[in-house]
């Protein structure tokens, strides 16, 4: 699926959806996209969604993952920018986050794409070359619980898609 973002609130609203649409027992969405391309917008987005106010949420790109109770969620922010191996994300916690009712955003996860599990959604974020405010929000699953998500985020995001 495919929408345009033309503004922070734009991806506030998708990322509310995204939240809301969430399965029950969790789920794995990777972030991916350039430095400034809004992936902690989003996933601010989905804090809020999930009554963490965003002001609290901040990239964790020094600390690896912020971690907030969220309601239905254990809410794991990660950011892999820094990480250099699988060993390293390892011990920083990371099979911990993959756990039944956590919701996982993972900023940069391709950058250890391997380490997904195989039913995750990918959430690519891109500005567009032409217009510095418009970005291009790009979203696939990888298998059925993911797309079970992905439709339900797309079914409440109608107004925002391309």
């Amino acid at each position: 699926m495919r929408w345009h973002s033309r503004s922070p609130d734009d991806t506030t609203r998708l990322a509310h959806a995204l939240a809301e649409c969430a399965p029950a027992e969790g789920g794995v969405a990777a972030l991916i996209g350039d430095l400034g391309a809004g992936k902690t917008v989003l996933a601010k987005g989905v804090a809020e969604a999930l009554g963490i106010p965003p002001e609290r949420v901040a990239s964790p790109t020094f600390v690896i993952a912020h971690e907030y109770a969220a309601g239905r969620f254990r809410l794991v922010h990660a950011d892999l920018y820094r990480v250099e191996s699988a060993p390293a994300l390892e011990a920083a916690g990371w099979l911990d986050w993959l756990g039944h009712g956590v919701l996982l955003l993972v900023e940069w996860g391709d950058r250890f794409s391997s380490e997904l599990p195989p039913d995750h959604l990918e959430v690519r974020l891109d500005r567009d070359a032409s217009d510095s405010e418009l970005r291009i929000v790009v979203s696939r699953a990888t298998g059925p619980r993911s797309a079970a998500w992905l439709e339900r985020w797309c079914a409440a995001t109608a107004p925002l898609t391309e």
